[in-house]
């Protein structure tokens, strides 16, 4: 299959080019950054260096594949992320539309369902809605859960404070993902047989904050790192010293709040909570016990 991957050679979409390679498939990688080409074509891959912000760089390189894996920046230009978020998406629809590309996976999120109370990930409900209206072109909703590799940006807070935190208390469950999942399941979806529109949910573990204090503390060698529920005036504010553009700050703070309120979590549950990934809270903490003593 001849198979677009947007999102340059990033946590996802690296492992899913290698791995589509090694399955023999024709593979071009879009990156904006013009650095990213020879890396790209050691792996054997096409480059298709350009912003996705230019509906007639995707038409052009859409054509004559097909299949696409589409993904969109988390923090877009870190100003109107929602709506240039939205806006990517419209450009990867219409490109989708002019080209007839028969098959397409999308990264979207736990979470997805709610316009509300669910920071960034409002784009991507926004986006779900685009690709629905897709005619001729069967769509997968690849729903993924909280980063694991969101947690690094905790590492300041644990070595500074000796705490780690949000603003959202100690038991409630988070459904969380490691990207190597991710890459493995839109990995499957895009070379699978399938027709419409499907959701897929890709979740590698559900664990509380108290749990993520308790398994990166003993990976550290931090036994009592306590797990710290800030209000959201707190959490926001911690945020912006640490250097986070005020609208990024004021998403991930709203996120918090749809995580502590559960509106994040609704979907994911009222879907069976189906938890298919492979990678555990605690295989990955030895991840994040090296990123913490690098």
């Amino acid at each position: 299959m001849k198979i677009i991957i947007t999102g340059s050679l990033g946590n996802v979409a690296k492992p899913l080019a290698e791995q589509l390679i090694a399955e023999g498939h024709d593979i071009t990688v879009i990156s904006s950054n013009e650095t990213k080409k020879s890396e790209i074509e050691n792996l054997g891959a096409k480059a298709a260096i350009g912003s996705i912000t230019d509906l007639n760089f995707l038409i052009e390189t859409f054509k004559e594949n097909d299949a696409a894996f589409l993904m969109t920046p988390p923090n877009m230009r870190f100003e109107n992320v929602v709506e240039n978020t939205i806006n990517a998406g419209k450009n990867y629809a219409e490109a989708i539309k002019q080209t007839g590309v028969k098959k397409v996976v999308m990264l979207s999120s736990i979470g997805v369902e709610s316009p509300v109370e669910n920071g960034p990930i409002k784009g991507l409900h926004f986006i779900e809605k685009f690709y629905d209206d897709l005619e001729n072109t069967s769509v997968t909703f690849l729903r993924a859960g909280y980063f694991y590799i969101n947690f690094f940006n905790d590492i300041p807070l644990i070595k500074n404070a000796g705490i780690i935190g949000g603003n959202f208390p100690g038991n409630v469950e988070i459904p969380l993902v490691h990207p190597k999942d991710i890459a493995k399941a839109a990995a499957e979806e895009l070379t699978k047989n399938s027709e419409g529109k499907n959701v897929r949910y890709i979740v590698s573990d559900v664990r509380s904050g108290s749990d993520f204090a308790k398994v990166f503390g003993n990976a550290i060698g931090k036994p009592e790192l306590p797990w710290v529920e800030f209000k959201d005036e707190d959490s926001l504010n911690g945020m912006l010293q640490a250097g986070l553009p005020k609208e990024i700050a004021e998403l991930y703070t709203e996120m918090g709040l749809g995580l502590r309120k559960g509106v994040v979590q609704k979907d994911f549950i009222e879907h069976g909570c189906v938890v298919d990934g492979k990678i555990k809270l605690e295989e990955f903490a030895n991840e994040f016990a090296e990123k913490f003593n690098s």
